[in-house]
């Protein structure tokens, strides 16, 4: 008789229970942590050490062949962590997985986990765009869509966990993970992460989406990487909690990663109370906490909260976390820590139950291997779909009439970004992360806007130049250690100053009738790059000499059409009403060369919305549109606001909007519905789309509130001269903040709703009250606002 945990159609709790009662305490312990590992198919397995060890804080360590006999709770990007093509890593995760079910004693299988934010990050994997691409587009179902492709080639390679998406909500573009976010708004960071979680999971949530990084990552002290956070929690649960608290209650996500940094002196990977008593006791999430890479072995190498590694493991898991990663750093230490009554088995038997019971729903003892011949990447309609979120997240911020361009036109294509693959994919995606490697290789798949605006106009129609550098040559090395507490000494900047460039780009310009100016940065870990994780600024002028590349070429008069590809929004120096046009691409993935070359010859609208305002300078910074009254000072700095704010982006035509009407004026504190119509109509020549933006601003209430807050969103598409009206439902529960005792609240009186094309162009307001006693929100609550159009000459973009 088989035991009861291999007995398929067992309840899973009835199967969890028996293996336990099976396990040895260190069988139990390596259920806890994973092994970052080059896999191979002939089964000679080494691990992977390398200079990013000396950030995660592992060791290398001998006989792994004697420890995998106990079995792992996962391994560590088996495909991404290397070049090698999937077949072949398949091959090899196979063959790992072999010796877990038929060589080890209890044959429990491995769980396989994988970066996912911007497509699988494996060899021929679709490079999609970046999360601010995602976020550009202002459509959720979109974006859902191109999760579930993403999801789709992991599940093709074998992975079961994918550690995406990002949910940290931009607060200061100077922040080098910037690029990973959705943007500035909470709650819209929140509806693109609930939709990227179903997509990716699917219905039977069979493959497990990672929020991170838990929470508050991207408001550290002066935008520098795993810096401190100085937060309250009422500002922490509106702002920073709430995209992950719509991820777990209406998305049901399989999996969360705390964050490096703390908290008014509370590491996040040692914190009780949001890995706890909130996520899992207040919000009812079941899925399994991960450490971010190397984060347990930090609480005793950066924080000093504890005084070894077996510390560490207990303060963490005790804590709320399951699983360590990348490697057993400080899990391999569990067994000192149970010895020493720095956490008990009984903790450790609660935890391992939970690694155990995901394992058994996803399947694995059943089903631990993958088809090595259904690996499916890059299929023609993941590149459409790339294509699609790349089209329609590009924001068009500037534009004299150049735009579209027509006609006959000698066009001069120039800068840096121009023709250089990797400087339209985001850190995450796969030859950006492994940029120690030579990795132009692993970009013919990527298509530059030289390359699509040649396809588009005629190679004899266009000339290059590319102006200048922005690193002349791709490097790691940076130390991820801090710089002033016995680490190693800061490297020198590897931006490039050097203008011999420049002369030729002047004199190509002169001879076209248009020039499209390609500028922005280079995504690369660890000051490899220009932004990305690690690579933060202190600057808002372009990286290196572009912006002097930029004032040359204005000089000769031609009309200059800037498009700024990369992971944060930069200046131009003061040339914004200079330039022809100017246009946002952000980091558009493989293709976005071909999105680009579309909408700058009106093949596409430029369909874009910016989710992160564009400060004046970085002396605003922080800035973001949801600030407070009296964020710029008294009187107002002449450095504070935006040019560009939240929300904002021109497209090829003009809308009017109606004044807005409430369908009643006075609105039931309990269950509630806001519900406001508005008519927009398309008053220019030709079709295009508008994203219709509905915000609040709370008049008076017990506590500070934000001059305003987005609360609905929609877009519609419109022919010339037609019209559609808008009716908007907004729930009462969406008014909500928090007090000090850490309880959301929707308090009675007057709000002002505000609707218009961006935060700073509204078009018509008014004031609504909430009647009723003061509500607690708590449990499930309404997060979401509903639109419904009606006209027959329009369509819902």
């Amino acid at each position: 008789m088989p035991a009861i945990y291999k007995e398929a159609l067992r309840p899973i709790s009835e199967r969890v229970s028996d293996l336990l009662s099976r396990m040895t305490a260190e069988e139990k312990f390596a259920q806890m942590h994973a092994y970052w590992l080059i896999l191979s198919s002939d089964g000679n397995h080494r691990e992977r050490t390398d200079l990013s060890d000396e950030f995660a804080g592992v060791t290398e360590q001998a006989g792994l062949t004697e420890r995998l006999k106990l079995g792992i709770g996962q391994i560590t990007r088996p495909l991404g962590t290397h070049i090698v093509d999937a077949k072949e890593g398949v091959r090899a995760a196979n063959r790992l997985q072999k010796t877990l079910v038929e060589e080890t004693r209890l044959g429990i299988p491995a769980l396989f986990h994988e970066e996912c934010l911007v497509g699988l990050l494996c060899k021929d994997a679709t490079l999609y765009p970046s999360s601010l691409n995602y976020g550009s587009t202002w459509d959720v179902d979109l974006i859902e869509r191109a999760a579930a492709a993403i999801g789709n080639e992991a599940r093709s390679t074998g992975c079961h966990q994918g550690l995406a998406p990002v949910l940290d909500v931009s607060r200061d573009v100077r922040w080098g993970r910037t690029e990973e976010t959705f943007g500035e708004d909470p709650w819209l960071v929140g509806m693109m992460a609930t939709h990227y979680v179903k997509g990716l999971q699917g219905r039977n949530r069979d493959l497990l989406a990672t929020l991170k990084h838990y929470v508050g990552h991207s408001f550290s002290e002066g935008a520098r990487n795993h810096a401190p956070v100085h937060l309250g929690f009422c500002e922490l649960n509106d702002t920073f909690l709430l995209p992950f608290e719509m991820a777990v209650k209406l998305a049901n996500a399989g999996s969360v990663m705390p964050a490096y940094h703390d908290i008014d002196n509370q590491p996040g990977h040692s914190d009780e109370f949001l890995l706890t008593t909130l996520l899992r006791e207040q919000w009812g999430f079941d899925g399994l906490i991960v450490a971010d890479y190397g984060g347990v072995s930090l609480l005793h190498q950066h924080h000093g909260i504890s005084h070894d590694a077996a510390e560490s493991a207990a303060l963490a898991f005790n804590a709320g976390l399951d699983v360590e990663l990348p490697k057993d750093d400080c899990a391999r230490h569990l067994g000192q820590a149970v010895e020493r009554g720095l956490i008990t088995m009984a903790k450790v038997d609660e935890i391992v139950a939970r690694v155990l019971k995901e394992k058994f729903r996803l399947g694995l003892f059943e089903h631990p291997y993958r088809d090595e011949n259904g690996v499916a990447l890059q299929t023609e309609s993941t590149k459409q779909i790339a294509r699609e979120v790349a089209t329609r997240s590009i924001t068009m911020l500037e534009n004299d009439g150049t735009l579209p361009l027509k006609g006959p036109l000698r066009v001069a294509v120039i800068g840096p970004t121009a023709d250089d693959p990797l400087a339209l994919l985001s850190g995450y995606s796969f030859p950006v992360h492994l940029i120690i490697s030579d990795m132009l290789e692993q970009t013919s798949q990527v298509v530059t806007p030289l390359e699509a605006l040649r396809e588009c106009l005629g190679s004899d129609n266009v000339s290059y130049a590319k102006g200048c550098h922005i690193i002349e040559k791709r490097m790691a090395g940076a130390p991820v250690f801090p710089g002033d507490s016995g680490g190693k000494p800061m490297q020198s900047s590897p931006v490039s100053n050097d203008v011999s460039l420049i002369p030729d780009a002047v004199k190509i310009a002169q001879q076209s009738d248009v020039v499209v100016l390609c500028v922005g940065d280079l995504s690369g870990l660890f000051q490899s790059g220009t932004v990305g994780e690690g690579s933060d600024t202190d600057s808002l002028v372009l990286p290196g000499v572009q912006q002097q590349l930029l004032d040359e070429l204005i000089q000769t008069g031609k009309p200059v059409v800037v498009v700024m590809t990369g992971g944060r929004p930069y200046n131009l120096g003061g040339q914004e009403d200079k330039v022809a046009a100017l246009l946002m691409a952000w980091a558009p993935g493989q293709e976005g060369g071909h999105a680009i070359a579309d909408v700058l010859t009106g093949r596409a609208e430029p369909g874009g919305r910016l989710v992160v305002s564009i400060p004046k300078s970085a002396g605003a910074m922080p800035y973001y549109y949801n600030h407070k009254l009296k964020s710029g000072g008294t009187p107002f700095a002449f450095h504070f606001g935006s040019r560009y704010p939240f929300g904002f982006g021109k497209t090829w035509t003009e809308f009017d909007y109606s004044p807005l009407q409430f369908s009643q004026e006075n609105v039931a504190i309990d269950d509630g519905i806001v519900s406001v119509s508005i008519t927009v109509r398309n008053s220019g020549t030709v079709a295009g789309s508008e994203v219709v933006q509905l915000y609040v601003h709370d008049k008076v209430a017990s506590m500070v509130r934000p001059i305003q807050e987005l609360k609905a969103f929609q877009r519609v598409h419109l022919e010339p001269g037609a019209s559609a009206q808008l009716t908007f439902s907004v729930p009462t529960d969406m008014l909500n903040f928090t007090r000090r005792n850490g309880d959301r609240v929707v308090e009675p009186g007057e709000f002002e709703v505000r609707i218009g094309a961006s935060s700073g162009d509204i078009r018509s307001a008014g004031v609504i009250r909430v009647s009723g006693d003061t509500r607690v929100i708590a449990g499930k609550w309404r997060m979401v606002s509903h639109c419904e159009v009606s006209t027959s000459d329009s369509y819902i973009a």
